[in-house]
C-alpha cells in the first residue's frame, strides 16, 4: 500500500514474498544494494501465511520497522518465534498497533492513515489464546489515502460479523475481504481436515449470513474475496459458484491484481 508511489507498506509478509517483489518493479528501485521500496511492514495476525516472508526479508539492511498488536507480538516472540529469529540477522523495530480503533500512521507511508478493526476469528494453532482469542489477535485494517479521500477496508479473516465490522464495510470505497471457503465443511468434503471453516476462524461465502449475504446488499462500488483457498470452487471460471459470485457483484482476486483508489 503506498500513498505516494514511492514509499510502500508491506500488509503481510507471505511465503510468496519473493515471487510478489520480483513481479512488481516498484519494490525493486534500485537504489542501492539490497534496496527495496517497503518502509514498513504490518501483518494483521501472527498466522503462518502472513509471516513467514518475514524470513525471506530477514537480509535487510536495516531493522524493518513491523507493526502489529501486542498480542501479535505474544504469538511472533513465543509459539511462533519469528521475531527471535529476525534478531539474529537486522532484526525488526515492533511498533505496537492499537486495537481502540484510534488512527495511527507510519513515518514515510506519506498520505495514508491506518484503524486497526478488532475481529472475531481464531488465533494460530501455536498461541497461547487458540480457542480464547484476545482483542488483537486478529484485525483488519481501515486505510485511508488522504490525497483522494476514498479509503480500503482489509479483512483476510474473518469468522464474524460484527456490527462495527459492518460500519467499516458500509463507509469503505474498496472492500478486500476473506474468501477462504466456499462451504463451511468444505474441507472435509475434500479429504483435508475435519475442521470447519467456522472453527479456524473464517465465515463461508454461501451459507446463511456468510460472506456473500455480506458484501451482496453494500453499496461499495469494488468488492473483492481475497484469501482463497485451493479447494474453493469459485476458482474454476467455469463453475456455477463462480458465476453466482459475479453475479452478486463482487470480484475475484488474482495475483498480481493492481488496486488504485
Amino acid at each position: 500500500m503506498s500513498g505516494n508511489g514511492t514509499d510502500w507498506v508491506l500488509i503481510n509478509a507471505s511465503p510468496d514474498i519473493r515471487e510478489q517483489l520480483a513481479s512488481f518493479p516498484p519494490m525493486q528501485p534500485g537504489r542501492a544494494v539490497r534496496d527495496t521500496g517497503i518502509c514498513a511492514i504490518l501483518v494483521v495476525d501472527a498466522q503462518i501465511d502472513h509471516t513467514t516472508g518475514l524470513v525471506l526479508l530477514r537480509e535487510h539492511q536495516a531493522p524493518w520497522d513491523l507493526y502489529c498488536t501486542r498480542a501479535v507480538h505474544e504469538d511472533l516472540t513465543t509459539g511462533y518465534p519469528l521475531i527471535n529469529v529476525l534478531s539474529h540477522f537486522k532484526g525488526v523495530n515492533w511498533h505496537e498497533v492499537p486495537v481502540d480503533e484510534s488512527t495511527f500512521t507510519i513515518p514515510k507511508a506519506d498520505g495514508l492513515v491506518f484503524t486497526a478493526v478488532p475481529l472475531k476469528s481464531e488465533a494460530p494453532p501455536y498461541s497461547p489464546h487458540r480457542h480464547n482469542t484476545v482483542p488483537g489477535n486478529n484485525i483488519g485494517l481501515r486505510i485511508e489515502d488522504t490525497r483522494t479521500g476514498q479509503n480500503l477496508f482489509y479483512a483476510p479473516g474473518l469468522g464474524e460479523m460484527e456490527p462495527h465490522v459492518h460500519r467499516y464495510m458500509e463507509d469503505a470505497d474498496c472492500i478486500l475481504v476473506d474468501g477462504t471457503v466456499w462451504t463451511d465443511n468444505e474441507l472435509s468434503l475434500e479429504g483435508i481436515s475435519d475442521k470447519r471453516a467456522r472453527e479456524m476462524g473464517h465465515l463461508d461465502q454461501s451459507g446463511h449470513g456468510g460472506i456473500l449475504d455480506i458484501l451482496r446488499p453494500l453499496a461499495c462500488p469494488r468488492k473483492f474475496l481475497i484469501h482463497i483457498n485451493n479447494t474453493n470452487p469459485i476458482l474454476d471460471e467455469d463453475s456455477p459458484e463462480h458465476a453466482e459470485v459475479i453475479k452478486a457483484g463482487i470480484q475475484i482476486a488474482y495475483d498480481g491484481m493492481d488496486i488504485t483508489l
